[in-house]
């Protein structure tokens, strides 16, 4: 499933990743796997910004902005409010 592009706040730093595995195990759509021991984001649009990643990393590697994905962002766009978009400064879009 496809959210929005490039609005998803996933953030993975990859120097204080340890390779635990945690957030591949959790992720319920696939954004993470473990390559030589380290964490890589293979699919940022994909994640739906549940946050199950960042409670589970050991190490404070992962940041999101928890929430429901971009569905108040589109929900929004239908009723005619001010973006389609959910993404923001304060959410830490790029």
């Amino acid at each position: 499933m496809r959210y929005l592009s490039n609005v998803v706040t996933l953030r993975l730093d990859e120097a204080a990743c340890i390779g635990c595995g945690r957030c591949p195990e959790v992720c319920p759509h696939a954004v993470f796997v473990v390559e030589d021991r380290k964490a890589r984001i293979v699919d940022r649009d994909a994640c739906m910004e549940c946050g199950a990643c960042v409670r589970n990393c050991p190490v404070g590697a992962i940041s999101v902005v928890a929430g429901a994905g971009c569905v108040a962002g589109l929900l929004g766009g239908v009723l005619g409010l001010k973006s389609e978009c959910c993404c923001s400064e304060e959410r830490g879009c790029e």
